[in-house]
């Protein structure tokens, strides 16, 4: 009896340490290079720290910088058109469209460094999520700068939602590496911006306080050629 008691024993703890074998690459590399295990759920990957449970998060983001991304360029081309005619307008909302969209890369870049997988086909919605939703971007100057002061505020509140999820999660999902890689690449830069656009609309909107507008627009329009 004490026997079968024994080989009972010693077969569940074999059980146990192949199970806990399974959790480090160099148990399983070789079964994982004659497999596809290495695109599936090998350990043998990139990932680690809290990558499972903030990837949804990100792709959320990448996602939203795609889209301001083609919302900036429309209100670009919107005002280089011959009717509207500002090419400083132009050339701020297209400066906003191509830093949007070079965000974006750097994001997939970095979640692929990671061991991640961008699927654009997914869509992800939580709490700190960006709105796509997209509104009448043919507006005049002051309110694009409005639109555009709201976009970059929804980026900012997006940025800093994922850096809090990386920083102050559970520690099975805390993730120092990407917390990081938010701060150093987007939070300063998107406060940055809400502050210089917050500026843009309020000196318009003084400028703006006199019987013929118009004047001051084209006055406007000159000063951020310059910038």
């Amino acid at each position: 009896m004490k026997f079968f008691v024994a080989l009972a024993l010693f077969a569940c703890l074999g059980s146990l340490a192949l199970a806990k074998d399974d959790e480090y690459c160099q148990n399983t590399v070789i079964t994982a290079c004659y497999t596809s295990a290495f695109s599936g759920n090998s350990i043998c990957n990139a990932r680690f720290a809290g990558i499972d449970h903030i990837e949804p998060e990100i792709q959320s983001y990448i996602n939203a910088n795609l889209a301001k991304s083609y919302d900036y360029l429309l209100l670009a081309t919107h005002f280089n058109s011959f009717q509207k005619n500002r090419p400083g307008f132009q050339k701020l909302y297209q400066g906003l469209s191509d830093r949007s969209f070079e965000d974006s890369i750097a994001l997939i870049k970095q979640v692929t460094r990671r061991g991640g997988i961008v699927d654009f086909n997914t869509r992800h919605e939580s709490a700190g999520s960006v709105s796509t939703k997209r509104g009448t971007l043919e507006v005049d100057e002051l309110h694009s700068l409005a639109l555009a002061l709201d976009t970059e505020k929804q980026l900012a509140t997006g940025a800093t939602h994922v850096h809090s999820r990386a920083t102050h999660a559970t520690d099975a999902e805390r993730d120092p590496e990407l917390a990081h890689y938010f701060e150093e690449n987007f939070l300063g830069k998107q406060a940055e911006s809400v502050r210089k656009l917050s500026g843009y609309a309020n000196d318009l909107a003084k400028l703006m306080k006199v019987p013929d507008p118009s004047l001051s627009v084209y006055l406007f329009d000159e000063y951020l050629q310059k910038q």
